[in-house]
């Protein structure tokens, strides 16, 4: 088993930033890549980002490219989001998950709320 911890959410303003920190434990060796999923009220749970821990290709969803970015260090098993001029829009609860196997997301972390205001 993977266990997975984020840290780093919390209330800001529009256009602030905020550092999400995702910690991974246990067969850490098994994992492929890491990604950042988000659920906010009433809407389904999306994928923000995602990184593999070989080649360090990052994947972004439109809605976040050229504010967010996603970063991983393979020493301390720790993947990052940082995440710059915040919008209301990106107020959700942000996972942090780690695939296993090819097509999916095996363990999840417990998630850590973002909440943007105006």
């Amino acid at each position: 088993q993977v266990q997975l911890v984020e840290s780093g959410g919390g209330l800001v303003q529009a256009g602030d930033s905020l550092r999400l920190s995702c910690a991974a434990s246990g067969r850490t060796g098994a994992s492929r890549a890491m990604a950042w999923f988000r659920q906010a009220p009433g809407k389904e749970c999306e994928i923000v980002s995602s990184i593999r821990w070989s080649s360090g290709t990052p994947y972004y969803t439109g809605s976040v490219k050229g504010r967010f970015t996603i970063s991983r260090d393979n020493a301390k098993n720790t993947v990052c989001l940082q995440m710059n001029n915040l919008i209301p829009e990106d107020t959700a609860v942000y996972y942090c998950a780690t695939s296993l196997v090819p097509g999916q997301y095996d363990y999840w972390g417990p998630g850590t709320q973002v909440t943007v205001s105006l």
